[in-house]
C-alpha cells in the first residue's frame, strides 16, 4: 500500500511539473516563433504541418529534437534551419514532443 501511494505521488509530481510539457511559451522563449508559427508557414513550416508530416513516425520526437539543436536543411525547402545552441537537449525534446501534438 505504501509503495502504491509513493508511486502515485511521484507520478503526480512528474505530471504536474511545468517542465514536463513544453508549450508555445517555451518556443517563444527560445526564439522558435521568429521563424515558425502554429498554423501558418513563416520562414519555416507551421507546427501543424510538422506534426502532420510525422504523425506516424514513432521516432519523430528524437529526430526533431536533434534537428532543433543541430539545425538542418532540405526537409522543408531551400531555407536551412540554423542550429540552436540556446536550446539544451531536454528543452529540445520537450519542444519536439509539443510540436508533435499541435493540431
Amino acid at each position: 500500500m505504501k509503495s502504491s501511494i509513493q508511486l502515485i505521488a511521484t507520478l503526480a509530481a512528474v505530471l504536474l511539473s511545468p517542465n514536463v510539457f513544453a508549450n508555445a511559451d517555451l518556443a517563444m522563449k527560445k526564439n522558435c516563433m521568429a521563424c515558425h508559427a502554429v498554423d501558418k508557414k513563416l520562414v519555416g513550416p507551421a507546427y501543424k504541418a510538422v506534426a502532420a508530416k510525422y504523425v506516424n513516425d514513432k521516432d519523430a520526437a528524437n529526430r526533431l529534437a536533434e534537428k532543433i539543436i543541430k539545425g538542418g536543411s532540405g526537409a522543408w525547402g531551400p531555407v536551412p534551419m540554423p542550429a540552436n545552441a540556446q536550446v539544451n537537449p531536454a528543452e529540445a525534446k520537450q519542444l519536439a514532443q509539443w510540436i508533435l501534438t499541435v493540431k
